[in-house]
């Protein structure tokens, strides 16, 4: 059996569809993990939630970003932007099916005995993987037992730091951000949500979540998506995924089972290239 880990789909469903060929990927066989982010910016975000749904068990996936903003637009569709890529979903038969399963997936997936968690952005410094894990789990909650009330907080900036004292709200909107939204910490240990470039062109002091010193998640082996400006990158114990598909990069695929060099499929790009927007915590 192969597990492998592929980054953000965005709507991309072709590209997936041929990376797993040529992986030789078999779902009765095979495992694959998915950083999140399948829909949205590319053309066939329906197609992709049909397609890993269709995969059943043999794929595991977190949310990301504009997953939970597809799963807030469906709830309040003044919520969508001009540059969605959701009409499609909201509008098929199957959606309530579809939506009903996304909410479902966790924004944390750890796997203790293959030894690799998987989350679609970061983790703060305070965290290691339980704690991540728990966080996620209480998310997950909030989103099942009121999911008006849970997208009616989601959005915004702040907390910009860790703290138990943190309200539940707060603490729900925080656990967002970092899961689904972080790429850079301050210097002074704020979440830095607004710079999306690569790590050369940072403001001055500002350090990559996972090359923060003393951060508790070190020494735990993650995969995780989200920044496509960053590419693909194995560093720190960690392995960044989003290779900017949407954006005319590439797909990319590494194997989690045994040491093996990543697969690359290049990708025409739906979209121009350009810094990718957040969908959580901009409006």
């Amino acid at each position: 059996m192969a597990v492998y880990a592929i980054g953000d789909l965005q709507g991309c469903c072709d590209e997936f569809r041929t990376l797993l060929d040529r992986l030789d990927f078999d779902p009765a066989r095979d495992r694959v993990w998915l950083t999140g982010d399948l829909v949205n910016r590319g053309p066939a975000s329906l197609e992709a939630l049909r397609t890993v749904k269709a995969l059943g068990s043999a794929a595991t996936v977190v949310l990301g970003n504009h997953d939970l903003h597809l799963l807030a637009a469906a709830l309040d569709p003044a919520r969508l932007r001009r540059s969605d890529t959701l009409t499609a979903v909201l509008a098929a038969d199957d959606r309530d099916e579809l939506l009903a399963w996304l909410a479902r997936l966790p924004l944390v997936h750890h796997d203790r005995a293959l030894g690799w968690s998987m989350v679609h952005a970061g983790l703060p410094p305070e965290w290691n993987v339980a704690q991540a894990v728990a966080c996620g789990a209480e998310v997950s909650a909030a989103l099942t037992a009121d999911p008006r009330g849970f997208f009616d907080a989601m959005y915004g900036d702040k907390p910009e730091r860790w703290s138990e004292d943190l309200t539940a709200l707060e603490r729900l909107r925080f656990t967002v951000n970092c899961l689904t939204r972080l790429r850079f910490l301050a210097a002074d240990g704020r979440l830095l949500l607004k710079y999306k470039g690569p790590i050369e062109g940072a403001p001055a002091g500002a350090r990559p979540w996972f090359r923060v010193s003393g951060r508790r998640s070190a020494g735990e082996r993650i995969v995780f998506g989200h920044w496509s400006a960053l590419g693909y990158c194995e560093s720190d114990g960690v392995i960044s995924l989003d290779t900017g598909c949407v954006w005319g990069g590439a797909l990319t695929a590494v194997r989690l089972d045994r040491p093996a060099p990543p697969v690359q499929l290049a990708c025409r790009g739906a979209r121009d290239i350009g810094a990718p927007e957040d969908a959580v915590g901009d409006g």
